[in-house]
């Protein structure tokens, strides 16, 4: 049985058990119990991934509100991210497989390019200078560098729980787990960046919430070196409504090919060609490049 995580809790079993139309059976023995759960194979969820996953993708998955996800990436696979009600609202954290130490750096993202907005043709970088994925594609322009996301102190005060079992998970909370299942911990949390849910900086430096640009949007991320991804699907700090509101995330993974010399993105900046060269000239050390 596939499984997955909403809410910090896993979606497979038990969420199929809900929504199944099966007859309960007793589960007071350990045959019992066996029983039931075999039973529930085939039975999915509205969030949950598939396994394995369709032909010609690494990873597909639906992502509840209040849920997380992880996954191990290679060099060169094309990440989407889908907000198909609008109410999406994926913080991403990005780590270098087998060397965390080099991580998403999101002030770097912001300075080396000169600027705060997300988009199509930016890249996440890390704080070594090397590129840890471009945005080869965007459709949503609603996305934040800034605020990072939500913590379980800021989530109670407002929503009355921040726990990443209760009822309205904190980002911060959901990242702590999918980090330890990547042998991870605190420390190695950075600021995360989030899609889906925008903000502008006012003149005088205000943070001013402009929320979603609504359902069906997309971003499409290509990881330059190989990667550990994870996601947390929660509301952004700033968002105004006053219920815990967050609908699914769509993720889905497929084998690319990284960016190139001659590739527009590689020159599209002295910048971000500068980030390129260091990713290249490390990994082809590594001999990965």
């Amino acid at each position: 049985m596939a499984t997955g995580t909403t809410g910090g809790r896993k979606t497979g079993q038990s969420t199929a058990r809900r929504t199944s139309r099966r007859a309960p059976r007793p589960t007071g023995t350990t045959y019992e119990a066996r029983e039931h759960a075999r039973a529930q194979e085939g039975a999915r969820a509205a969030a949950m991934p598939q396994v394995p996953a369709p032909e010609g993708l690494l990873w597909s998955e639906t992502v509840a509100g209040g849920g997380y996800t992880h996954k191990v990436l290679a060099r060169g696979s094309e990440l989407r991210l889908a907000d198909p009600t609008g109410d999406a609202c994926a913080h991403v954290l990005l780590f270098v497989d087998g060397r965390p130490w080099e991580r998403l750096n999101a002030a770097d993202t912001v300075k080396v390019q000169w600027n705060a907005y997300l988009g199509a043709g930016r890249l996440l970088l890390s704080d070594q200078g090397r590129v840890l994925a471009s945005l080869v594609s965007d459709t949503s322009g609603r996305h934040d560098t800034l605020c990072g996301t939500s913590s379980a102190a800021r989530n109670t005060a407002r929503y009355g729980d921040g726990s990443a079992q209760g009822r309205s998970p904190a980002g911060r909370e959901l990242f702590l787990l999918a980090a330890a299942k990547n042998g991870l911990g605190a420390r190695d949390l950075p600021p995360s960046l989030s899609f889906f849910q925008g903000l502008r900086v006012e003149p005088d430096g205000a943070l001013e919430f402009i929320g979603s640009a609504g359902p069906g949007t997309s971003v499409t991320l290509r990881a330059e070196q190989p990667l550990t991804v994870l996601l947390a699907n929660v509301p952004h700090p700033l968002d105004p409504r006053p219920a815990y509101t967050c609908g699914p995330l769509e993720v889905r993974a497929r084998p690319g090919a990284a960016t190139a010399p001659g590739d527009p993105l590689w020159d599209a900046t002295p910048e971000g060609r500068r980030a390129f060269l260091n990713t290249a000239e490390h990994l082809t050390a590594r001999g990965i490049g």
